[in-house]
């Protein structure tokens, strides 16, 4: 049986992330970034296109684990194994790395003897190449073009190659403890130095934990959010500050379909409410490295904004198909890169500017540049907005008048004006942008709203609504008692609901993104929604949606880019940092309403 995408579960060193299922492989693994080639690709191909498997002896791949779950707050990872003859642990982890990122499993006998099995399949290159294989003072080592990776174990462990895999069999008994150290370094490169894995673990199970006690939520989803921020830290490229949307590609849309995209990118949409997330909960270092990555991949000529970046703010991001992947359960193409990264959002412009704002109310140091380079963007915004874009949801269909695009031009100067109605000596002419804002205002409420059906549209002339309009309260572009709110708020719920749930927009016939075929309900616009909720006064079902969401998660916390209704199951990229994002912000919302909670 081919595993879900809820079937997987994350660990990582905060510069690259694995997912492993719950029958105890190693299915997806970059190394040495999030956005290198995959050495573990069998989640968007089949076993060999490189797993690594380490269970008991005599299952098969379709056999799952007893349970499994973190280590207290921390991503490591713990899976138990209980067998008639005894019961085994095998934790998961990689740590914080010095130089080389090392992944690293222990198992260990909990009760009885259990008879254990590893079998390793290395192929670098997203699955495509097969490295050669030799043995070095006790190490397997792999070696193909740049990349080479060292295998290495406790010495009763014996190793042997076969069909091109590593296995090694063993046996553990009550108290007795295997550890198996994974290590990447480039081909040219000398061996990196053996770390103690015992060591490494208590190491990072105290890191984990010292992090997780600096969250400052503490209403009754606790849990739930630290979660939310222990994946939010996990899908952080340590070296930058930057925050990948997800750290898989291709994870579809759709079963079978071909809305299949690489999220291993940092985008500007995320900004704002990342930074909103991280604030709220205490996370003022991390809130900072974020900020200060955004102020590095925007600088230069505003005109080149970009709506994605790199993890250090690379620019170019080619678009490639893999024809060798199969795609997770046959759902082609499988792609890397992201050819959106040329289209033009101009919705960018405003969380960009909204981001800088937030994190200069809320005390952040303050960069000397970062205020010219807020006019700078501005002042092209200025002259843009009125063109048609591809919008936030990134189209590939003909470009439009998108609402929240011009909303969030609107956000742009309403920021700015009030940053220079607030702050005495800040060089600026409010003016400009207090006609800019109301420019954009008027035009919105008379070209992008439905009087007939009383609600904000898709774009202008457009009969299609959109999830994306929800969020008009949430950036005080009208108040929440605004009867125009309401009636979005209760149209996108009616016309875009999906079993309680909402989709980013329709996916029928002429559907406005030009591809086939349609996808899930989206999980952020479903927070989106209790957010809208609880904004226009409807506390109670606010909360009930927030429940619900909280019950899609899989057993280890953690949700995908959306939810078949119909299937019941998780879809695409996982786990995705816009959901866990969304989550946050929602119970911080919650609990402001009802401090209790």
């Amino acid at each position: 049986m081919t595993p879900h995408i809820e079937d997987y579960a994350l660990i990582g060193d905060l510069q690259t992330a694995a997912l492993v299922g719950r029958n105890g492989s190693v299915d997806w693994l970059c190394l040495p970034r999030f956005d290198s080639g995959a050495c573990f690709a069998a989640l968007l191909g089949d076993e060999d296109n490189g797993h690594w498997r380490i269970a008991p002896k005599g299952t098969n791949s379709s056999d799952t684990c007893t349970r499994r779950g973190y280590a207290g707050d921390s991503l490591v990872l713990e899976t138990f194994w209980e067998t008639r003859t005894g019961t085994v642990k095998v934790t998961d982890f990689m740590p914080q790395r010095d130089k080389a990122p090392d992944l690293m499993r222990i198992v260990e006998g909990i009760s009885g003897s259990v008879d254990m099995s590893s079998v390793l399949r290395l192929r670098f290159d997203f699955g495509s190449v097969v490295p050669w294989m030799r043995r070095s003072h006790g190490h397997r080592v792999a070696v193909a073009g740049p990349d080479s990776v060292w295998l290495r174990s406790d010495p009763p462990v014996k190793t042997w190659g076969q069909q091109f895999s590593t296995c090694s069999s063993f046996t553990v008994a009550e108290g007795e403890q295997v550890a198996f150290v994974l290590t990447w370094h480039a081909s040219h490169a000398p061996r990196p130095k053996l770390i103690d894995p015992y060591k490494a673990l208590r190491h990072t199970l105290s890191d984990w934990a010292k992090w997780s006690e600096q969250c400052t939520y503490q209403g009754k989803y606790r849990q739930a959010v630290l979660r939310s921020l222990i994946t939010l830290k996990a899908l952080t490229y340590g070296p930058t500050g930057g925050i990948v949307a997800a750290p898989t590609t291709s994870l579809p849309e759709e079963i079978g379909g071909v809305r299949n995209w690489d999220y291993r990118y940092c985008w500007l949409r995320d900004s704002t409410l990342t930074l909103g997330a991280l604030l709220s909960a205490g996370y003022l270092d991390e809130a900072a490295a974020w900020r200060d990555w955004l102020l590095r991949a925007v600088a230069g000529d505003p005109a080149d904004l970009q709506i994605m970046y790199g993890l250090a703010g690379e620019r170019r991001l080619p678009e490639t198909e893999l024809p060798w992947l199969r795609g997770f359960e046959q759902s082609r193409p499988v792609r890397t890169g992201n050819e959106a990264v040329r289209q033009r959002q101009l919705d960018v412009y405003g969380e960009v500017i909204d981001s800088l704002r937030l994190a200069r109310d809320a005390g952040l140091e303050d960069k000397s540049h970062a205020w010219k380079l807020q006019l700078s963007l501005l002042g092209f915004l200025e002259s843009t907005w009125r063109e048609p874009d591809e919008g936030l949801w990134e189209i590939r269909g003909e470009r439009r008048h998108f609402v929240h695009s011009k909303v969030m031009a609107w956000v742009a100067a309403d920021r700015t004006v009030r940053s220079l109605e607030e702050t005495p000596g800040l060089p600026g002419d409010a003016d400009r942008w207090r006609a800019m804002r109301d420019a954009v205002h008027a035009e919105v409420c008379e070209k992008g709203y439905d009087p007939v059906r009383n609600t904000f549209t898709q774009s202008y002339g457009s009969r299609a609504l959109d999830a994306a309009t929800l969020l008009i309260v949430r950036t005080g572009f009208l108040p929440p008692d605004d009867p125009r709110v309401i009636g979005t708020v209760d149209a996108v719920r009616d016309e875009l609901g999906s079993d309680g749930l909402v989709r980013r927009y329709s996916t029928d016939g002429g559907s406005v993104d030009g591809l086939p075929g349609g996808e899930g309900a989206f999980l952020v616009c479903s927070f989106w929604l209790a957010d809208a909720l609880l904004r226009t006064g409807r506390a109670a079902e606010a909360e009930e949606l927030f429940e619900r969401l909280l019950a899609l998660r899989n057993d280890m916390g953690l949700l995908a880019e959306e939810y078949d209704t119909v299937a019941g199951r998780q879809l695409g990229n996982f786990p995705q940092a816009f959901s866990h994002i969304g989550l946050v912000n929602t119970a911080v919302a919650l609990a402001a309403q009802d401090p209790a909670g």
